[in-house]
């Protein structure tokens, strides 16, 4: 059991550790929080609202993701090299990806009832 807890605190540990030195996490937790915010003032139905939730966290996973792998390939090749540029381009691709669903997701969810 004490294992398991402490599988939870480095968890915790590595989100504290993305939204504290990552800016773009913290970009994306506030447009989540506005989303989410959003979805709860409309009242959409609850089916949407896990629409909403799941490509929030979809999101903050990929921002997690990219962090880390950022993190790894910092430190197997310290020195520029055209693979670690490729490996970081197409994480932070990932993440442009994801946010754009959730762009998307979010204007066929909440721009329609903003315009009653």
């Amino acid at each position: 059991m004490f294992s398991l807890l402490r599988s939870f605190r480095w968890a915790i540990s590595g989100i504290l550790y993305a939204v504290s030195t990552q800016r773009n996490m913290k970009i994306h937790l506030l447009a989540a929080l506005v989303a989410a915010a959003a979805g709860l003032y409309l009242k959409l139905p609850p089916g949407e609202l896990v629409l909403l939730a799941v490509t929030i966290f979809m999101v903050l996973a990929a921002e997690m993701f990219n962090t880390a792998l950022e993190a790894v390939v910092d430190l197997v090749s310290p020195r520029q090299h055209r693979l670690a540029r490729i490996a970081k381009d197409v994480a932070a691709g990932a993440v442009l990806l994801t946010a754009l669903n959730a762009l998307v997701v979010a204007y066929l969810l909440i721009w329609p009832r903003l315009r009653v």
